[in-house]
């Protein structure tokens, strides 16, 4: 969809707090269908309720993104009834080591690769036969500026959201020439819960309402990318240009942790 289209129905994951709560009520007008998913049957429906006080259709489901089978048997019941013209694939979890602890361990670093990595191609890939018949329909994932360089205290989250921005250039290359657009969106720190349990500096912390405003008007304007805020971006893309023992020392000095919860 060019820039300035209403998109008339649009499935938004992780929409139960945080940015995709955010995101749902921002998109909710009359005339609008929203498909929201969410770990969190209670907050989903106070922001579903939120959403129809607005004027749109709500179908809302409490749903883990790594569940593929039951993901995408909901998205193609949503997808039947209300032909997606925007899908944002925002759900995220993050981690980090235990106090006292030097690794995530196994199991913490594997479930962000689940719902961050898996849980974004659980929710585009069942979307994909229907954009491609209709030859329309925007992709909107949300990444990180964790993909820009790992984050020494955060390797499960940093892979994870690595893994997402890689998989949303690779099929914007893919899909942009059959008329389907896609956004990836790699925002700082912004006020949500996830950044409640990160221990260290927040540079340029944004508000959620800020940071809803920014990845809404990247994606309504068609911008293919959506990182920020710009100079913390460019200081974490010349970490990884750098000598790597120069680029980890940064890294560890500035003591990036996210708590695990």
């Amino acid at each position: 969809m060019a820039a300035g289209t209403r998109f008339k129905s649009i499935l938004i994951t992780g929409a139960s707090s945080g940015l995709g709560g955010a995101l749902a009520r921002a998109y909710a007008k009359p005339g609008v269908t929203l498909g929201l998913v969410g770990r969190t049957q209670e907050k989903l429906d106070k922001v579903a309720e939120a959403c129809r006080a607005s004027g749109a259709v709500v179908h809302a489901a409490a749903i883990d993104v790594a569940d593929a089978d039951a993901l995408g048997a909901w998205i193609a019941e949503f997808e039947s009834a209300c032909p997606v013209d925007l899908v944002i694939a925002n759900a995220g979890t993050s981690g980090g080591p235990a106090p006292g602890t030097a690794t995530e361990g196994l199991m913490l670093a594997t479930r962000q690769v689940r719902t961050n990595l898996l849980g974004v191609m659980n929710t585009v890939e069942p979307l994909l036969p229907g954009f491609l018949a209709r030859g329309r329909g925007r992709i909107a994932i949300v990444s990180s500026i964790a993909s820009y360089r790992g984050l020494p205290y955060s390797p499960g989250y940093s892979a994870s959201k690595a893994g997402a921005r890689a998989y949303g250039e690779a099929i914007r290359a893919m899909l942009s020439p059959r008329g389907i657009p896609v956004t990836v969106i790699c925002p700082g720190f912004f006020d949500s819960p996830m950044t409640d349990r990160w221990r260290g500096p927040t540079p340029f912390l944004f508000t959620l309402e800020r940071t809803a405003a920014i990845v809404k008007r990247g994606i309504d304007n068609g911008r293919s990318r959506v990182a920020f805020p710009s100079l913390l971006v460019l200081g974490l893309r010349l970490a990884d240009l750098l000598p790597a023992p120069i680029g980890d020392a940064i890294m560890r000095a500035n003591r990036f942790h996210i708590v695990s919860g």
